[in-house]
């Protein structure tokens, strides 16, 4: 027994979801910015800013009952693809939402939901692809994320980051960068973009 370790394949470790990759290659773009958030409560300094500040020391506080609501409204009826949320249980302990429900609508009036997410202690980020309740690409004015319920039993939450993306329409006349590697014949080359 000279060799005790076993010649096992070596696993590659798990990588954490990468929510910006889609906006690197330029298949999706960030949303959030164009639009109008509101909060159902927050503590004084802790706010949409917090939010929406690109840090992951920073956060929202809401401050009363649960659910606690963030509303995003479109000036406009926008392609969602997915909602990515930042959240990170050893920092925020019973803070953590447990239970996220995403929920889509022209406006508060007509609010459905279309994703529920059930939690355990979640550490980094989430990204939740959503579809209208048809199983459709969904097109909306309004984005609502509810947390139900936290973890431990607790009232008020924490989220740290929350980014919404769209996928990048293209127009008939944009050449798509990945489909330059097909053309390789002089034939096709002739017609890869139009003067």
């Amino acid at each position: 027994m000279e060799n005790d370790v076993e010649n096992k394949p070596e696993e590659k470790p798990v990588e954490p979801p990468d929510p910006f990759h889609g906006v690197r290659i330029g298949k999706l773009r960030e949303v959030g910015g164009q639009s109008i958030w509101t909060l159902s409560t927050c503590k004084p300094g802790f706010g949409v800013d917090q939010l929406r500040d690109d840090l992951l020391d920073t956060y929202w506080q809401s401050d009363g009952q649960l659910p606690h609501l963030v509303s995003i409204q479109f000036k406009r009826k926008t392609t969602v693809s997915d909602v990515c949320i930042y959240t990170d249980y050893k920092l925020d302990e019973s803070y953590t939402p447990s239970r996220i429900s995403i929920r889509a609508g022209a406006s508060y009036n007509d609010i459905q939901e279309v994703e529920v997410l059930d939690l355990h202690e979640p550490a980094g980020w989430i990204i939740i692809p959503v579809k209208d309740t048809k199983g459709r690409q969904l097109r909306t004015f309004m984005i609502q994320i509810a947390v139900i319920s936290n973890h431990q039993n607790g009232r008020d939450t924490h989220i740290r980051q929350i980014k919404v993306h769209s996928p990048v329409e293209r127009s008939g006349l944009t050449p798509l960068s990945d489909t330059s590697q097909g053309f390789v014949t002089v034939d096709f080359l002739q017609y890869n973009c139009i003067r």
